[in-house]
């Protein structure tokens, strides 16, 4: 569902919910990426799996949850369980941005017996199970596109040591909310 937020000077505002699947490796653990076909939102960068909510979603922080399990369904096959979705941040974008979508950002557990990932191909191009820490030296390199939410939530799972941790320590600590603003930085 669309709505304005008052006193911001931009245009509609998009809720939208993202999660971020995890599961352990030997390496530690990853995070499920996809990337962005051309022409979608976003389109080109590596993000994780989320979408606008829907009006059969609901409204509030559980019709943010059903948005997020149902986006991941679309966009991978895998089925999750709202109650498994911890919440991790709320990201609300600048009033010049094109598109705004104000974004929950839930963190959950790959579940046990989890299907193989299959994406679309039309809105999803491809999809890597990574840890931050790889992820982020990739964006460094120039070798992936990252946007700011995204970036900022694989450096708070960076020096996770496992799935229970990651999730632990989510659990303990605030929700974080996030007000972006575009700055020019001359070039650089």
């Amino acid at each position: 569902m669309a709505h304005i937020l008052r006193g911001t000077g931009g245009g509609p505002v998009i809720d939208a919910a993202t999660v971020v699947l995890l599961r352990d490796t030997p390496v530690g653990p990853e995070c499920l990426m996809l990337r962005k076909n051309s022409g979608q939102s976003f389109g080109g960068a590596w993000v994780f799996p989320g979408g606008r909510v829907e009006p059969g979603d609901g409204d509030g922080a559980e019709g943010s949850r059903r948005a997020a399990v149902r986006e991941a369904a679309e966009e991978t096959g895998l089925v999750l369980d709202p109650d498994d979705l911890v919440p991790l941040a709320h990201w609300l974008p600048p009033p010049e941005a094109p598109k705004r979508f104000a974004t929950w950002f839930f963190a959950s557990a790959l579940p046990h017996g989890a299907s193989d990932v299959v994406v679309d191909g039309n809105e999803i191009g491809d999809h890597v199970w990574t840890t931050a820490a790889s992820a982020l030296e990739r964006h460094r390199a120039g070798e992936i596109e990252l946007v700011p939410p995204t970036w900022v939530t694989l450096h708070r799972l960076a020096g996770a040591r496992g799935v229970d941790g990651a999730l632990a320590e989510i659990r303990a600590g605030r929700v974080e909310h996030f007000q972006t603003h575009i700055v020019d930085d001359g070039g650089m």
